[in-house]
């Protein structure tokens, strides 16, 4: 499970084995985990974020969607 990004509590990062999705990020915290896909940047999945700190890890995800999709490109 490659990871991408380490940015304060969260952890971005995908799994090797789904390369025939849309290019997306998973970002965890603690026990929470959210999928966001990237072309556009939308949410797929949530599982115990906040609206409030969901909207946080989207911003994040925008602000460095080029790093993320550059990670995805190069490792699928």
């Amino acid at each position: 499970m490659p990871v991408v990004l380490r940015i304060g509590p969260y952890r971005f990062y995908f799994y090797s084995h789904e390369s025939n999705e849309p290019p997306h990020i998973h970002v965890d915290r603690d026990n929470q985990s959210c999928k966001f896909w990237l072309e556009p940047v939308t949410l797929a999945r949530n599982l115990g974020f906040s609206p409030k700190e969901l909207r946080t890890i989207e911003a994040l995800v925008i602000e460095h969607d080029r790093q993320i999709l550059e990670a995805w490109h190069e490792y699928f």
